[in-house]
């Protein structure tokens, strides 16, 4: 006989009755229904928040209140030292996150990390990082290295120049001829 779907039955076991109390002692839920004598827990509504116990001091109270908070979007860096650079690049060499991975100072090349200005750096490197800090950025450049940024630049590179600003302000500003007759000033009054 095919399979269909009006036949489809959950396995045995699978479903259970409700249980239906204070229906009677002949249903077996009758009386006080499953609940026992007195006490606060056989009262409608006597029911404990989660983490009551018994008025003893709970757990939750006893551990120390977590402070702080962290962002749920957070971007982190790993920070690396110029002092690390200098210790495991030679002059010239070019630092990159794939060299950086080799040299064992990042686990992984997809890593986020910012060049920082602890230690000195004694040679020149070409640096290509996503960020780097301003500090960080003049040891390098005094050493003779360069600095090839990774990442987006910051706002304030992005922003629009205001020169065009003052033109459009000449532009609607009415010049000579178009200053204001008579009837102007008659229909003001």
């Amino acid at each position: 006989m095919p399979l269909r779907i009006n036949d489809l039955r959950p396995p045995a076991g699978a479903k259970h009755a409700r249980k239906r109390v204070g229906r009677g002692d002949g249903s077996g839920r009758g009386s006080y229904s499953g609940r026992g004598l007195k006490g606060q827990k056989s009262r409608s509504g006597g029911r404990t928040k989660p983490g009551f116990e018994g008025g003893q001091m709970s757990l939750i109270r006893k551990m120390p209140r977590k402070r702080g908070f962290r962002a749920p979007f957070r971007v982190e860096f790993t920070a690396i030292n110029l002092g690390l650079l200098n210790e495991r690049f030679p002059a010239g060499a070019e630092v990159d996150p794939d060299t950086l991975v080799a040299a064992g100072l990042l686990k992984r090349s997809d890593e986020l990390y910012k060049v920082l200005a602890g230690g000195d750096l004694d040679h020149a490197l070409t640096i290509r990082a996503p960020r780097v800090s301003a500090a960080a950025r003049a040891k390098i450049e005094s050493a003779g290295g360069t600095i090839d940024a990774l990442g987006p630049r910051p706002a304030q590179d992005d922003a629009p120049s205001t020169e065009a600003e003052p033109a459009a302000d000449a532009e609607s500003a009415p010049t000579d001829d178009e200053a204001p007759t008579g009837d102007d000033e008659s229909s003001k009054s």
